[in-house]
């Protein structure tokens, strides 16, 4: 929020200057971001009166001028073409900084002529672009400071602006009547009263307004007026400076009026040409698919439910939010439709993130405006297009009704104490907040409409605080709520989160933390689209949000291998994005394993990391997350993995613990890692929770009889995946087959082409009594059975 300190004064008579303002302003919450004060800079410069001007010797485009300054006479070498003897200039004095050209003027010597100083032109010293010649003064005595010169003859130029950051819960100062009204509870000055007389309507409006049914609770109240005869030419000067100040640009004189009362009284407003519009103005809702071009020249399709604004002819507004092109004012424009309504802010917030626009008027209705402003908001306006632009103005329709904000809360002085430990006279809290605006009957405080976030007592408290100077605050520690130990506060998946980072850092993992947003392509390398692309992002490298955090894994990688460091074990625990909405985000553990699982050494050659490493490391943090035993791998994950060499780790086919393997050639290509490259991804949300919910281990079932082991060696298809020998095998017998492990493979030679031997390894643990050499047989037996059921195997001779 922008504004001026003369439009500041507008609404509040002071004294103040510009540091205590923004001080105050701090204080009272409203955090100063900026303040740009334009008389700072050119303090330095003084007014001087040319005396004589005459040609430089050396010289056929530059002057040597006796200037006559606050200084005595000096020597000026001036190359204006409208230096000449009898103007009123500009000085900079040797040592004096001139913001234009960046530059401190020192005693210089042109074509061997010694110069004095500087008279400088406006764009050397940022009043504007013109540089055509020095700056000429209609008046001015010799040593007066430009500064004063320009606060009587032109105040616009060293206005300063101040600009504040305003919290989501304080919609009343995204005006500046608001910011002025905290500053005068404050004591800094006294608030302006202001005058809203209605304007009398000089006949019936031609266009009427109704709102459907079904959307009273998106729009209230909506009114408007017709104004016709006016002449829309630009604005008056006081009201372009103003609107160029905070970074606005002037339109039209009925564009720049209701920008006015948008940042003057946070009241958006809008005008329609009347010529363009067609019969009456109908608030409805959209059935879906409807289209406008707004005033940005963009074209929007509405989604189903969003509340417009249209005439017989169809959409001519998205309500609350930005005006259609076909019903824009222009220089041509006559008769207008002035129009002024109350929208429901998250009807406001969902229509605005629905078609991604950010306007000034969606701004301020999703945080809330003055209900009750609706309508005098509206007569105002009115008034300053007469005066501006002339004409005649209608009576006002109107339809539905403003609604009713009225609320009290009791002021109970002794909280102020207890909740904040100031202690402050009851008739001091009560000053406070009549100066705010509240009404008082007893002990009740009403809360003015234009407060929507004071929702209880202890806002009232808040206020009293807040104005009283948050600074004299006493910290006091809170006393235990009871005695001991407390319980614990970390949610079942923080406690997973912490259990995988000590997990992966105990298995030599390097844990790195990267930035939630990455570049476009590497977004599109891992399924990002353009939903998770950023509105204002801070670099061109960092545009979207990840939508997996394998990238910046990667992205570290390649930027230590290109530092000479090869092998690296990388874990990352952090968000990643698959929508752009609130809540459309998950959990995800990540590691990344580059170059060599074991160096070279006595014991046998390097050896590089492979998929196994990956699956290793992925099944040691899912059982320290307390995932089941009994998962299966399959195959189909997504298409940044290599297609032969990656698993997906699952409790059935469609519940996905984590993946792990080989990541594809083309994404290490594009991201610049030298491969190959090993990785898993664990999404801990997708585990399912414990049943038993204590931290006690169970008791330890351990078996005093004989472990009986067995082999088998299975001749199969070379495409049948051991894991389903290995799974047929197990189930086989539950109770008594404790594990079944592959310790062999053989393909070819004599098996015959496309066929392979796996060999398994079973182990027999009897819990009851020790097993019979038949028992053993017909285990046996059901596993052969089981395995060749499920694969088609044969049980190699």
């Amino acid at each position: 929020m922008k504004f001026t300190l003369s439009w500041l004064k507008d609404h509040l008579d002071t004294t103040a200057g510009v540091a205590e303002i923004a001080e105050a302003l701090t204080d009272l919450g409203l955090e100063v971001e900026e303040v740009h004060d334009p008389a700072a800079r050119l303090a330095g410069f003084t007014l001087g009166k040319v005396l004589e001007a005459e040609q430089h010797p050396d010289a056929d485009r530059l002057r040597v001028c006796r200037v006559e300054t606050d200084r005595g006479e000096a020597q000026i070498i001036c190359g204006a073409p409208n230096a000449r003897a009898g103007i009123t200039a500009v000085i900079a004095h040797p040592g004096t900084y001139v913001p234009g050209i960046d530059t401190t003027i020192q005693v210089g010597r042109i074509r061997g002529v010694e110069s004095h100083g500087m008279m400088c032109s406006e764009r050397e010293m940022e009043l504007s672009e013109e540089h055509d010649g020095i700056i000429e003064l209609p008046s001015g005595e010799v040593g007066e400071r430009f500064v004063d010169w320009l606060a009587v003859h032109d105040p616009a130029k060293v206005d300063p602006v101040i600009e504040i950051a305003i919290t989501p819960n304080r919609p009343d100062a995204l005006g500046v009547r608001g910011i002025a009204r905290d500053l005068a509870a404050r004591g800094l000055g006294t608030l302006k009263p202001v005058e809203s007389a209605p304007v009398p309507g000089a006949f019936p409006s031609p266009v009427g307004v109704t709102i459907d049914a079904d959307t009273r609770d998106g729009c209230p109240v909506f009114a408007a007026r017709v104004i016709r005869g006016v002449r829309n030419g630009p604005s008056p000067q006081w009201l372009q400076d103003r609107l160029r100040a905070i970074g606005l640009r002037p339109i039209s004189a009925l564009v720049d009026v209701t920008n006015f009362f948008t940042f003057d009284r946070n009241r958006p407003l809008h005008v329609f040409d009347a010529a363009r519009v067609s019969g009456d103005l109908r608030v409805h809702r959209a059935a879906g698919g409807e289209t406008l071009e707004a005033l940005d020249e963009k074209t929007y399709t509405f989604p189903e439910g969003a509340v417009v604004i249209s005439d017989d002819a169809g959409p001519e507004s998205i309500a609350g939010i930005m005006g259609g092109a076909a019903t824009g004012v222009t220089e041509e424009t006559v008769d207008v439709v002035l129009e002024s309504a109350f929208w429901d802010h998250v009807q406001i917030a969902m229509t605005g993130r629905a078609l991604r626009i950010n306007s000034d008027a969606r701004y301020r209705f999703e945080r809330g405006v003055d209900p009750a402003y609706t309508l005098p908001g509206l007569e105002d306006a009115t008034r300053m297009i007469l005066d501006l632009c002339g004409g005649e103005a209608s009576e006002v329709v109107v339809a539905g009704a403003v609604p009713d904000h009225a609320r009290a809360y009791r002021l109970d002085p002794a909280r102020v104490r207890s909740l904040v430990g100031m202690d402050l006279p009851e008739a001091e809290q009560r000053q406070t907040l009549t100066a705010l605006g509240f009404t008082l009957e007893g002990d009740m405080a009403h809360v003015p409409s234009w407060r929507p976030d004071v929702m209880g007592e202890a806002d009232l408290v808040e206020e009293v605080a807040r104005i009283a100077s948050l600074t004299k605050l006493e910290g006091r520690p809170l006393p235990r709520p009871s005695p001991g130990v407390t319980a614990p506060v970390l949610t079942p998946l923080q406690r997973r989160e912490q259990a995988a980072r000590r997990a992966l850092a105990a298995a030599g993992f390097n844990e790195c933390v990267t930035y939630s947003f990455i570049d476009a392509a590497a977004a599109r390398l891992f399924g990002g689209d353009d939903r998770l692309a950023l509105e204002n992002p801070i670099s061109s490298e960092m545009t979207h949000m990840r939508p997996d955090v394998l990238p910046g894994l990667l992205q570290a990688a390649a930027r230590n291998q290109a530092r000479g460091f090869s092998d690296l074990a990388l874990f990352e625990i952090g968000p990643a994005f698959h929508g752009a909405e609130p809540g459309e985000q998950h959990l995800q553990v990540a590691g990344l394993l580059v170059g060599r699982a074991v160096p070279r050494n006595v014991h046998g050659p390097a050896r590089d990391a492979d998929a196994f490493d990956a699956k290793a490391a992925a099944e040691e943090v899912l059982a320290a997350l307390g995932a089941p035993a009994g998962v299966q791998v399959l195959r189909g994950g997504a298409e940044w993995w290599h297609p032969g060499r990656h698993g997906r780790v699952c409790l059935g086919p469609k519940k996905t613990l984590g993946t792990f393997g080989e990541l594809h050639p083309r994404v290490l290509q594009a991201l610049d890692v030298k491969g190959p490259a090993v990785a898993f991804t664990l999404w801990p949300e997708e585990i399912p929770a414990p049943r038993r919910a204590g931290a006690a281990r169970p008791a330890l079932a351990a078996s005093d009889l004989q472990a009986v082991e067995r082999d088998f060696a299975f001749v199969v298809d070379d495409r049948v995946e051991a894991a389903k020998l290995v799974s047929a095998a197990r189930g086989a017998d539950k109770a008594l087959i404790e594990d079944v492990r592959v310790f062999d493979e053989f393909a070819g030679g004599a098996l015959g082409e496309g066929r392979k031997s796996l060999a398994l390894s079973v182990r027999l643990q009897p819990r009851e009594t020790t097993m019979t050499e038949a028992e053993i047989e017909a285990v046996s037996a059901r596993i052969v059975e089981k395995v060749k059921a499920a694969t088609g195997a044969e049980l190699r001779g």
